[in-house]
């Protein structure tokens, strides 16, 4: 049995991570600022009033999980706010970088003593975070923010290696949740994490720093 923390785990794929990883059998930290009904009735360990946004709050998480190993770190808590060339606003921007891309980086700083030779770190980003990949444009803040939160995986990739601990950079595809809509061209969240864990599963300190689709595609940077 291994123990996974996930943030975001209130709903969407972060929830579908908690669900699956439960009910394989598997050790779970759900990690979010208020927890749903249906997160508490996985029955699973659940820290709420953690935002990662703030310093103090994501302090009190790592000191109330001193001394607790884990195996998997999923970096999946994110926010969307499409803004276009004509409605910039830098605000928002500015907020998004704060979730989406530092809010990861300092968990994950503030968790490194409770990861070991072995352990993972799962940076959940978008293919909307993809230069190379980018036809419509748009979408300042979310694809600017999920490109900063992609470096910061491959970097966290080399950084991290000597200690044994590996990185992923993932793409979940394009999901029927709130964030996108429910959009009938996405693919459930059950299909995503199933797809997800498969990823994790391969993920190793040779492939350290990939930049996956769920499908096991790797993307462009």
């Amino acid at each position: 049995m291994s123990t996974y923390l996930v943030t975001g785990a209130n709903r969407g794929i972060g929830l579908e991570y908690c669900r699956q990883l439960q009910q394989r059998g598997d050790r779970v930290i759900a990690v979010c600022r208020s927890a749903s009904s249906k997160l508490e009735n996985l029955g699973i360990t659940i820290e709420t009033g953690v935002d990662i946004t703030d310093e103090e709050q994501v302090g009190d998480l790592a000191r109330r999980l001193k001394n607790q190993s884990i195996d998997v770190l999923i970096n999946n808590a994110a926010i969307v706010e499409r803004i276009s060339l004509n409605s910039l606003d830098f605000d928002s921007i500015r907020r998004q970088f704060e979730v989406n891309a530092i809010g990861a980086l300092r968990l994950t700083k503030a968790l490194l003593p409770n990861l070991k030779q072995g352990s993972k770190v799962i940076m959940m980003t978008s293919r909307m975070g993809s230069i190379d990949d980018n036809t419509s444009g748009g979408s300042y803040g979310y694809r600017m923010s999920k490109v900063a939160l992609s470096m910061a995986g491959k970097s966290l990739s080399v950084d991290l290696k000597p200690q044994g601990i590996s990185v992923a950079i993932l793409h979940p595809g394009l999901v029927k949740t709130r964030m996108t809509g429910f959009t009938d061209s996405g693919i459930t969240p059950e299909q995503s994490v199933k797809g997800l864990l498969a990823r994790i599963e391969e993920l190793n300190l040779e492939n350290t720093g990939t930049f996956w689709h769920a499908n096991g595609e790797i993307l462009p940077w």
